[in-house]
């Protein structure tokens, strides 16, 4: 049987033995629907159109003459337009076509009755028409040729024509085809003569009655039906639009029912043109590509099973249109509607065996192909030995067994087709090559997931798990060799293992989602076996894990030792080193995942492993730069009690200081307010970064596929594998907790440390000069807190216009307990000069509320609740100096009995109302003669007035370069004269308790 392989196959009917070619058929056709038109005195509108017409011809009678003019006027503009329809459609120059309309509408002005056919139209355009009608004697004789070829299939070549009757109309047709005979040497008479002889066979023929004896049925219905079908085929093309030829014309309906005229010339039944419409329509489909064509296809085919029976001479009316087509080396008859739907099949048959192929472009066609399938029904056999076709149905098995077959045939073909184009496409992609084919493969079946099996379902439900099963196969003797060979993360395995973990389990998706929809069928296997990439990557994965801890090690070593601690800008207050370290981390955590294979928790706990290593090492360097604050802080000086008088000549004492530690001085050099702040926002960065960093691989694990206990696998029983009970919420908490909790820990310890130490730093150090030293030295009324806040305020401005925002209270705070630790130092330990009598006592106390006012500001600042609370301990113990020194001392009586075995003043901190060391304190800088007696008395202290608290100018005592850090050791020194009196403290504290009870003061 000989088939198009990428057109159509043919009908199989008759040859027209002229040799007629597709533009003499077309402008046949076009002839036959002018006279069809022109026989009829129709004027084709639309049915509404037709319906004023009839009524303007019932009322004509009441018109007047101006009026029946118009009306002429009218229908010939409409006859008009119509025919110039026709002939663009038909492709017909508008001199051929008035040539034609005007011989034409002779020929039917000399038949009052009787039904056109072809013979007449043809002798009466030969006898009406003249070389001088064309443009060129090329044109001329190509339509003379074809009217006569006309004549000859009709004529000549009929079985009714005797012999005489054969010799006689092969003449005449030979003397009409000389052009010089016929054109030169005949006269008008003699070619109207050779004419009337034709004419003569043509009406004996149309006068025979019909082979079957239908209604209207004439002699040429059945003896020309392969003409009249080609020529119907060329009227039905005349309805797309000439220059779109995927759409109909506008006056489709119009066209149709010109159409529609030549029936009874042609033969045509409505099922004849219900079949060759389709047929029409599917051709046009294959040209233009068009789907909706395909749809309107259907819908004509799908009219001949739904049409009205028909009565038995039109059966066999419709069985004697036969075609023949040859297989297995013979004939096969067919009628008209039995080819064209064998056609059809064969030419769907042919496209679904690789339907990939074929819809790779279109693939909505896809399902449209297979609606045209099903109307027409496919070959059971592979053959057209038989004419009955397979209906599509999914309870049919041979319509099953046929699906089978184009799904394995299409995916395998698509399969071959891209492994055998790997090669060239390498050329462009450039990876391994078995990573380039399963993402390939993957296209395939996402195609047939996406296109093709909501079409297939229905029909064939095992079409996905056969697809699925098929390219996995495939795919998988082409992996198997190469996971043989891995043994390392190579950059070969980085690329084919994920995209072969990505295919795999997609296809094993598509599987599952197959057998569901297929619950009638039970396969063997609940799914695919899964290649062995999880099993190769695990040892492999864990060893490039290994691998970057100590790379990531390296570079956070490298980042910190070139750390200035100056912010990254203005609007980037943290320390470079720690984008850099978290730029490696993410850069490390994106690898990880981007690796795009199978993970299991071990690799997860590796995974934060060296985050926690990479980000402890970072805080324990920076840690390990702080010092202990209590560096910063002046040491007590020497016990004295309240005494004006001196002598002028009299030199007072100094005090004798020794050297820091080296280690910690250069610390302390490093460790400015500014580089504190900018090591808080690192810190404080550190802990907004650490949970965007959990957030983020939180979301990538979730998304991350397991070989182990897959969302598919729903019978796997709840002890399976470990990774089952980590993938729930609570024990992933856990593993994250057990790491990254604990950098949140202590990030947070470093916080908290080194804003303690900026408050110690600010009042101790930076502003010990403007707020610790001046505050109240000498004179009360003189040295205000006003005169030193200004500074605490210039201090604060600086701070907070460097560290975060979300630090600032915390810093704030700071610097508000250590102002209150230095009021305290200054009441307790401010050194001979302070002394303060009870009318300084009211004034203290308006600058103690200034300052907590000032840390409150307004409410712009600490809640006042959190300052009065830190104020607390500071107002207790200005408020011992309202106290009486009587009762002073009979408090000192009962705290001597507890006294700290230790010789040395209580740490910074420790202190308590209750405490001796600061009850004794107390005393000494109140300016009260009881106070000043008691503790001569008792303790021997020496007089305020013979120290000086405030080093020598002099250079040679002590450089001035490390006089800061000096004046700050606890190793601090006094002179031997002056050191004995708190030395003593213990003993004479306890020895004076029993004097203390019997003695008035």
């Amino acid at each position: 049987m000989p088939m198009v392989v990428s057109g159509i196959p043919p009908l199989g009917l008759p040859s027209l033995k002229t040799g007629l070619l597709d533009d003499d058929l077309r402008e046949s056709a076009y002839e036959l629907l002018v006279a069809s038109m022109l026989f009829s005195w129709v004027e084709v509108n639309p049915v509404e159109d037709w319906k004023k017409e009839k009524s303007s011809k019932f009322l004509s009678g009441f018109k007047s003459k101006k009026d029946k003019l118009h009306l002429q006027s009218q229908s010939s503009e409409k006859h008009s337009k119509h025919f110039d329809t026709v002939r663009v459609q038909m492709q017909i120059s508008e001199a051929m076509g008035e040539c034609t309309k005007r011989n034409l509408i002779q020929l039917a002005a000399r038949r009052s009755c009787g039904q056109v056919d072809l013979p007449q139209i043809s002798l009466g355009l030969l006898l009406g028409t003249f070389k001088s009608d064309f443009l060129n004697e090329k044109s001329y004789m190509q339509w003379k040729n074809r009217q006569v070829n006309i004549l000859e299939e009709l004529l000549y070549f009929s079985t009714n024509v005797a012999n005489s009757e054969h010799l006689n109309i092969r003449g005449c047709l030979e003397k009409i085809r000389d052009t010089k005979e016929w054109d030169l040497q005949m006269s008008a008479s003699e070619r109207v003569e050779v004419l009337s002889s034709v004419r003569k066979l043509a009406l004996r023929l149309s006068s025979l009655p019909g082979k079957i004896g239908l209604q209207s049925e004439t002699h040429y219905w059945t003896a020309c039906y392969h003409l009249n079908i080609k020529l119907y085929e060329k009227l039905l093309f005349g309805m797309f639009d000439i220059l779109d030829e995927c759409q109909f014309i506008e006056e489709f309906d119009t066209m149709q029912s010109f159409i529609n005229l030549t029936w009874p010339t042609l033969g045509i039944t409505p099922k004849m043109h219900h079949a060759i419409f389709g047929w029409v329509l599917f051709q046009q489909f294959v040209a233009t590509g068009e789907g909706m064509l395909v749809e309107h296809a259907v819908i004509q085919l799908q009219k001949i099973s739904t049409a009205e029976e028909y009565d038995e001479k039109e059966g066999q009316y419709m069985n004697s249109l036969v075609c023949s087509r040859q297989c297995n080396d013979r004939e096969v008859k067919l009628s008209l509607v039995q080819a064209i739907f064998l056609s059809l099949s064969i030419w769907c048959d042919n496209k679904l065996q690789d339907y990939h192929l074929h819809f790779n472009q279109q693939p909505s066609n896809f399902k449209r192909v297979m609606a045209l399938a099903s109307a027409v029904g496919l070959l059971s056999s592979g053959n057209c030995s038989g004419t009955k076709l397979t209906t599509l149905n999914a309870s049919n098995d041979k319509a099953t067994r046929k699906l089978k077959r184009y799904v394995k045939k299409s995916i395998e073909a698509a399969c071959m087709r891209v492994a055998n184009t790997i090669d060239l496409e390498l050329k462009v992609e450039k990876t391994h090559p078995l990573a380039l084919l399963a993402n390939e493969l993957k296209l395939i079946v996402e195609r047939e997931f996406r296109e093709y099996w909501p079409v297939l379902c229905h029909l064939f439900p095992e079409a996905l798990t056969i697809s699925s099963m098929l390219v996995h196969q495939f795919y998988g003797e082409r992996l198997k060799p190469f996971l043989k060979g891995v043994s390392s993360l190579s950059e070969d395995a980085k690329l084919v293992l994920p995209a072969a973990d990505v295919l795999d389990h997609y296809l094993n998706q598509l599987y599952t989602s197959g057998l569901k929809e297929n619950k009638s069928h039970h396969p063997i296997r609940k799914e695919l076996d899964h290649y062995q990439i999880g099993e190769v990557c695990k040892p492999i994965i864990l060893d490039w894990v290994i691998a970057q801890h100590a790379h990531i090690l390296e570079w956070t070593g490298r980042a910190f030792d070139l750390e200035d601690w100056e912010p990254l800008s203005l609007q980037q207050r943290k320390a470079a080193s720690v984008i850099e370290v978290f730029r490696i981390i993410e850069e490390t955590v994106d690898q990880f995942f981007g690796l795009n294979l199978p993970l299991d928790v071990t690799h997860l706990q590796a995974l934060l492993s060296i985050i926690f290593h990479s980000l402890d090492a970072y805080l324990q360097r920076l840690l390990s730069q702080l010092v202990e604050k209590s560096h910063l802080y002046p040491s007590a000086p020497p016990l004295t009690r309240y005494k004006d008088a001196v002598l002028p000549m009299v030199k007072k004492k100094l005090l004798e200081f020794t050297f820091l530690d080296e280690s910690v001085s250069m610390k302390l050099k490093g460790l400015t307010t500014p580089k504190l702040c900018i090591r808080l926002n690192t810190l404080q960065y550190i802990q907004k970064q650490i949970s965007i960093l959990e957030d983020g691989i939180r979301k990538s694990w979730a998304l991350i596929r397991s070989p182990i206990g897959q969302s598919w696998a729903k019978e796997e029983p709840p002890e399976a594998s470990e990774r089952d009970f980590l993938s729930c919420s609570e024990a992933m908490d856990e593993l994250f907790s057990t790491t990254l909790n604990c950098i949140r820990d202590t990030a947070k310890i470093a916080i908290n440390m080194i804003c303690d130490f900026i408050g110690a730093r600010v009042v101790f150090w930076d502003l010990r000069d403007s707020f610790l030293f001046p505050l109240y030295r000498g004179n009360v009324e003189n040295a205000r807190l006003d005169c030193v806040l200004p500074h605490v305020d210039t201090a604060l401005d600086q701070i907070c216009g460097l560290i975060d925002d979300s630090l600032r209270d915390l810093v704030v705070l700071s610097i508000c307990r250590a102002s209150l630790e230095g009021y305290i130092w200054i009441l307790l330990d401010g050194g001979p000069s302070r002394a303060f009598s009870d009318s300084d006592i009211m004034m203290m106390e308006e600058d103690f509320n200034v300052l907590k006012d000032f840390f409150v500001a307004s409410g712009e600042g600490l809640p006042r609740s959190v300052v009065d609370q830190e104020a607390k301990f500071a107002e207790e113990i200005l408020s011992l100096f309202s106290v009486q020194s009587e009762t002073l001392i009979r408090m000192l009586m009962n705290a001597s009995e507890h006294i700290s075995l230790e010789l040395d003043p209580p740490k910074h901190g420790r202190r308590n109302l209750e405490d001796a060391n600061t009850l004794v304190r107390v005393l000494c800088h109140k300016k009260d003669k009881v106070a000043s007696k008691f503790l001569k008395r008792q303790y021997q202290l020496p007089k305020s007035s013979e120290y000086d608290d405030i080093p020598s100018d002099n250079p040679t005592l002590i450089s001035p370069m490390v006089f800061d850090l000096l004046k700050r050791s606890s190793s601090l020194q006094w002179t031997n004269n002056g050191s004995a009196s708190f030395r003593s403290i213990k003993s004479r504290l306890q020895k004076a308790t029993s004097d203390i009870r019997n003695v008035a003061w």
